[in-house]
């Protein structure tokens, strides 16, 4: 039970740790909440700053979600807690003790999340996404669509409740956060995927 919920408690603070806003500040660039979207997440970051600091943002909003997944198979903790760490991490991110509680919108995390529970998980996630945001160029749609289907896939490759719990509760965080996105996608208004340079 204490290593349940020390796990927990890992998972929490270091999804907490803002990658977008800690690469911004070591990149010289603008507090991500104040330009752009005001999203601390990685396509906002490829909107101020570019692609190279938004890759290192990317990876390190997935890396909040895959270690404590990877540490929790590591220590061969249960279904049950596995998601509990899975809910902590992306819930980090989300509200994060360090900046404030105002975090990203957790779709990286939420990926991270997903490979570290099983590989095939992400694999499917991941691709959902990359080939709506290549035919359709909209990051927020992207994530919606994918994390949608997650659940999906989520039952297909593990099909244990808990865990399926874990990516619904996810999914419907992760809408919740977008709800500006969809509103701004059914007035059209939503804006594709840019670089500062375009």
């Amino acid at each position: 039970m204490m290593t349940a919920i020390l796990l927990l408690i890992a998972a929490y603070l270091l999804g907490s740790l803002s990658s977008a806003i800690i690469v911004c500040r070591l990149m010289g660039l603008p507090d991500p909440r104040t330009q752009g979207s005001n999203n601390p997440g990685a396509t906002n970051v490829l909107r101020i700053g570019g692609k190279k600091p938004a890759a290192i943002t990317l990876v390190g909003d997935s890396l909040k979600g895959l270690i404590p997944m990877l540490i929790g198979h590591l220590l061969e903790v249960g279904p049950g807690v596995l998601a509990g760490i899975g809910l902590a991490a992306f819930i980090g991110h989300l509200y994060p003790v360090f900046f404030g509680f105002r975090g990203g919108k957790g779709v990286a995390t939420a990926l991270g999340v997903q490979f570290g529970l099983y590989w095939p998980i992400g694999l499917c996630v991941a691709a959902v996404w990359l080939f709506v945001a290549k035919v359709l160029k909209i990051s927020s749609l992207s994530g919606l669509i994918s994390m949608a289907l997650a659940p999906g896939f989520v039952w297909l490759f593990w099909p244990e409740k808990v865990l399926i719990g874990m990516q619904l509760i996810i999914t419907g965080l992760l809408v919740w956060r977008h709800r500006t996105n969809i509103r701004n996608l059914i007035e059209g208004k939503e804006g594709r995927l840019t670089t500062k340079a375009d």
